[in-house]
């Protein structure tokens, strides 16, 4: 009879987490198109941000110095012009937002700040802080300055510092090829009539919402029949993407054949069990150059656990740096028993800073509700048997970035 050797969920989370290379394939492309992409490369400053010394505001550019004084307003200065000439002592520019500051001015008065404007003078108050609104050459970054580290994913902010650079084109890793599949005669896919013997599909079409949720582009290649020959064949089909998600099918009953049908094909175990709650009979490994993940049929089962344990991996195999959980206090606000001499992973509401326990934590790992009332989940761990009220936890919100550096998001005694 087959057998799981059940690891530690930290181990298990260790172990895959250092299995995962990041993909070595790269491509150039456009900005417009770089959105949660990750970059191949260190992005330098190629041009001075900013490039010249201007205005942050509609006012007046003088020397500081002059700070209480009426001043000879010489020219009003525009946008884009580049020759601005020179002040001296007692002498001023009118400017407007973004324009060059002429040499010799170092601080801008604001128009509605000074005493009186008549067109030729301006009175300017006493009191000056010295490079108010004056927006030095180089103040952001300056060139030959990183601007953006190989592994960073890319933000709409970021395209903006790149179109400021003038980059059109950048190098990131190429996307994922991710292959998305459940397993089951019992299925019907949601367009399908299903008697009260069969359900539809669920877990596939989450997945793949939650990888593009993520960045990710996932494929649905259909659902595998409960037979170890189809099994195979259907398999040996897939090798040619990065990573397949897989979700039924790897426990120990007569008609789970999909663990076995990957080892046919030549699958390393990573592991096949860990001890947590819900998600026992998760597998990973490496066949070839695909990296597989088999997550539990069940779909609150399937859909937290790619959350918890398969998101950071594929973020880490996208290239990106930042593929750690990270986890934010809160205060529990009523008891509930967890089990023991098991990692436990427990649903609940994250709301004002007060943790509230879905259901009081009394759910099976079939349902789906749970989860789409839950917006945050906490990690016990296996010494832990209760959850006291009052205590603070470290909790997982749903949808918080994911951070470069590890934490420890676990709960223990």
């Amino acid at each position: 009879m087959k057998q799981l050797t059940y690891l530690d969920y930290k181990e298990a989370v260790d172990i895959s987490i250092d299995a995962i290379s990041s993909i070595n394939k790269t491509e150039f492309i456009s900005i417009g198109d770089a959105i949660d992409r990750v970059f191949a490369k260190d992005v330098e400053c190629i041009k001075n941000l900013p490039s010249f010394n201007n205005s942050a505001m509609d006012g007046f550019a003088i020397k500081a110095s002059d700070a209480g004084k009426k001043l000879c307003v010489r020219r009003v200065v525009f946008a884009g012009e580049s020759d601005v000439g020179t002040i001296g002592d007692g002498e001023c520019v009118k400017i407007m937002t973004g324009a060059k500051v002429p040499e010799g001015a170092d601080t801008i008065i604001p128009i509605e700040d000074t005493l009186s404007f008549d067109g030729d003078t301006v009175e300017i108050p006493s009191e000056v802080r010295l490079g108010d609104h004056f927006r030095p050459k180089g103040e952001e970054k300056s060139e030959g300055e990183t601007l953006f580290a190989k592994g960073e994913r890319i933000t709409s902010s970021m395209v903006a510092i790149l179109a400021a650079q003038g980059i059109s084109m950048i190098e990131v890793y190429s996307e994922l090829k991710i292959a998305v599949l459940s397993t089951g005669n019992e299925l019907k896919e949601p367009w399908e009539v299903a008697s009260e013997d069969q359900i539809y599909n669920s877990n596939s079409y989450a997945i793949i919402t939650m990888l593009k949720e993520h960045g990710f582009k996932g494929h649905y290649v259909g659902v595998v029949p409960d037979s170890l020959e189809k099994s195979i064949e259907f398999i040996n089909e897939l090798k040619s993407y990065d990573l397949i998600i897989t979700t039924g099918g790897i426990s120990l009953g007569d008609a789970d054949f999909v663990a076995e049908a990957f080892t046919k094909n030549g699958l390393e175990v990573l592991f096949h069990g860990v001890k947590v709650k819900p998600g026992r009979p998760t597998m990973m490994g490496q066949m070839g150059n695909t990296f597989v993940m088999a997550m539990p049929g069940n779909p609150l089962t399937a859909l937290v656990n790619t959350y918890l344990l398969a998101m950071p991996l594929i973020y880490k195999m996208s290239g990106s740096v930042e593929c750690y959980h990270d986890f934010v206090y809160a205060k529990n606000m009523k008891a509930y028993k967890v089990r023991p001499k098991r990692a436990n992973v427990v649903l609940g509401n994250l709301k004002n800073g007060e943790f509230h326990v879905t259901r009081n934590n009394k759910y099976g790992s079939g349902m789906l509700m749970p989860i789409v009332e839950s917006n945050a989940a906490m990690i016990t761990l296996e010494e832990k048997g209760f959850v006291e009220e009052g205590e603070f936890i470290k909790v997982i919100p749903f949808g918080l970035k994911l951070k470069s550096f590890k934490s420890d998001i676990y709960n223990s005694i």
